[in-house]
């Protein structure tokens, strides 16, 4: 795949009706290897791609939406968690009827860090022995539709579908301790949330759910206060 042109810029793209988005189905299709199992049942759910005795599962949306499912098969299996960040994004806008109307690339790139937003849901997970996140930074294409039911951000525009372009980088985070490459090397000691957001540019509400997984996995201390902030520093036996 490619990241620098649309799949074919004179057909009309098709309306992906499916719950399954592309996206899922194109890193399900990227991240399976030969003799992995695909789409395999085990009990009361369905395994994305199943590895030997590792359960592998792609999520494409909030971790808020897949907790108990992952929780439930920590109790007996080995699972992976694969989770997609857009490094660099393209958006495609469609009629109706599937006819593309424009296509540019998005100002907004995606780091390590925005997986944060989401971990918040899961940090407990890494309290199982077996429980593993991996991180895949991609190119993708977003697929709206000029139909005035979307956001009020997007001026009205739906999102139809997503979709991989390439994978141009993976990221394991299987223990706690891995969390720590999301801090800066030149880190001040110690720190609040606020002087975190500066260092790495983001927002003080990203930079908040890092510190409060951080916290609550043992890898970061609350040292002191500054007003009503507290201030942090890393627990070096980590």
């Amino acid at each position: 795949m490619t990241d620098a042109m649309p799949r074919d810029d004179r057909a009309p793209v098709r309306i992906n009706t499916l719950n399954e988005s592309s996206l899922h189905a194109d890193l399900k299709a990227w991240y399976a290897q030969p003799g992995d199992g695909i789409e395999v049942p085990l009990g009361r759910y369905f395994i994305d791609v199943v590895r030997d005795d590792l359960l592998i599962e792609i999520q494409t949306r909030s971790f808020s939406s897949i907790r108990q499912k992952l929780e439930d098969l920590l109790q007996e299996h080995r699972v992976r968690l694969v989770y997609p960040i857009a490094q660099s994004k393209w958006i495609l806008r469609v009629d109706a009827q599937g006819e593309r109307l424009g296509r540019r690339r998005s100002p907004k790139r995606g780091r390590l860090i925005d997986v944060f937003g989401e971990l918040v849901y899961l940090w407990r997970l890494y309290e199982f022995p077996g429980f593993e996140l991996e991180l895949l930074m991609t190119h993708q294409e977003e697929v709206r539709c000029l139909d005035g039911k979307g956001s009020w951000r997007r001026h009205g525009q739906s999102i139809l579908d997503r979709r991989l372009l390439d994978v141009v980088a993976r990221i394991a985070l299987r223990s706690p301790s891995d969390l720590l490459q999301v801090l800066p090397e030149d880190l001040e000691d110690p720190f609040t949330n606020k002087s975190l957001a500066s260092q790495l540019r983001a927002s003080v509400r990203l930079t908040g759910r890092v510190t409060y997984c951080l916290y609550k996995l043992g890898i970061l201390d609350r040292v002191g206060k500054v007003g009503n902030a507290h201030q942090y520093g890393v627990i070096t036996s980590r």
